[in-house]
Formats: structure tokens, sequence, C-alpha cells
């Protein structure tokens, strides 16, 4: 896959309590997004997609442009090709792991005929290592497991960009190592734009080319993490950066 030109983003809009006004820019590779909660990290994401309005503002995904508010640019959120995997992983439960896939996939027009939604479902599940579950209702699958499907969902369609929120919250220390792992070198391997919210320094440090502090809704900090560890322009980034030094997860 040619790597794309990143996504680009500068976003002003209140969101609850908090007044998101963050540019950020994902590069070539992964970006982690990290800050205290309540910092308005989802809410990002929600910007990003469209869900949320934008007061002002502009977004980018490889050189198309899916917000400009002066030029009265919006995108619709169903049009942005932007692939999303939540928190919860919103999995169907009634559903088969192939259903699941196949809900997503028949979304997509650029498939139009039945051959290639089914051939696309299936390379979805071959590439992310889940064709063995193809008949399982998601709910009986490990906190692992579900999240590979919910990101072969969100990649079936094909995506300009990815937004990952908190990825691998629900998982068990043991999982969370393993999963991890395997996210880092599919996101590597797909070299798609890609955002990960986490509040796990690991995760971070692992999953991320470049890192963008949120605090408060602004971007207080950018850079690789060698640049952070090095001149950290926060207490949280202190604290973030010590979390990983004393081999803790989180902040």
């Amino acid at each position: 896959m040619t790597r794309s030109e990143g996504l680009r983003a500068r976003v002003t809009a209140r969101v609850g309590r908090v007044r998101v006004d963050a540019e950020i820019e994902t590069g070539e590779g992964t970006l982690a997004l990290v800050g205290p909660n309540g910092a308005g990290k989802t809410s990002l994401l929600s910007l990003l997609l469209g869900v949320l309005p934008v007061e002002r503002g502009r977004v980018e995904v490889g050189g198309a442009v899916l917000l400009d508010t002066d030029a009265g640019v919006d995108v619709p959120v169903e049009r942005r090709g932007i692939g999303y995997v939540p928190q919860d992983y919103a999995l169907f439960p009634h559903l088969s792991v192939r259903e699941n896939i196949e809900f997503a996939v028949r979304s997509d027009a650029s498939r139009r005929s039945g051959a290639a939604r089914a051939a696309r479902v299936d390379a979805m599940l071959r590439d992310l290592g889940i064709a063995e579950h193809a008949d399982r209702r998601t709910q009986t699958l490990s906190g692992g497991e579900q999240q590979r499907v919910a990101l072969a969902r969100a990649l079936s369609v094909s995506p300009r960009a990815l937004l990952l929120d908190e990825p691998l919250a629900a998982l068990d220390v043991h999982s969370r190592r393993e999963v991890r792992a395997f996210l880092a070198g599919t996101l590597r391997a797909l070299a798609l734009p890609t955002i990960v919210v986490t509040h796990d320094a690991e995760d971070a440090r692992l999953l991320g080319q470049r890192i963008a502090v949120l605090e408060a809704g602004r971007v207080t900090q950018a850079g690789t993490w060698e640049d952070l560890a090095a001149r950290p322009a926060s207490r949280f980034v202190e604290e973030l950066v010590a979390s990983a030094r004393d081999g803790g997860g989180g902040a």
C-alpha cells in the first residue's frame, strides 16, 4: 500500500464543558493522542469523523478536503472514508464475525457485486487472523478477538484514515501486551494515517511514531516519544514519561 499524505486538521468547537481548539497532523504513520481524562480526546475524534459540528476548521486526508468551514465544505460522515473503532468496539452481539464485517462491506458502494463483497470479507478475516472464528457470535469471543473483528470491520471499506479510541483499554494485562504487539505490526503494515487515543504510556510509546498531548482541548506538545521524554512541556507529560520508566501502564 502506498503511503498517503496523512491526516491534517485544525478544528475549533465546544463539546460539553470542553472547548476543543486543536491542530494535529499524523504524518505518514500512527499518531498516539494522549491526555488526562476530560481533555477532549474522544471529542476530537468525533469532530474529525463529522459526528459533531465544528465551529471553524479544516480536515484533510490524503489531499482530499473533508471539511473547510471557510470554503463551505463539509463532507457527510458516511462519505468521509474514515474508519473508526470505538472503545467498546460496538459489535453486533447477535451477528457472527462474518456478518459484522459484511454489514460494513455492504455500505461500500465501490463493491457493487456480491462476489466482490464476499471476497473483501474473506480477505479481512484472513488478514486479521480471525477466519477460524467467522461463524461465531461476537459475544462469545475474547476481548482481543473482538478487537480484531472491530478493526477488520473498520478496514473492510478501505478507509482513507483510521481512528482508534482506547483500543486496548478493555483488555487484561496479558491480553493487552499480546494485542498491542499485533496492533503495532498491523498499523505499520497498513501505512494508513492513524490516530490512536490512549491514556497508557506504553501504548503511546509502542504504537505511535509520533505523540500529541491534548490538555483542556489544546495540543500542548507534539513529537516523538524521545522528544517528550527529553523535554516534557507539562506536569502531565512528566508523569506519563515517568510511568513508562517505572514499568507502569497508564498515567
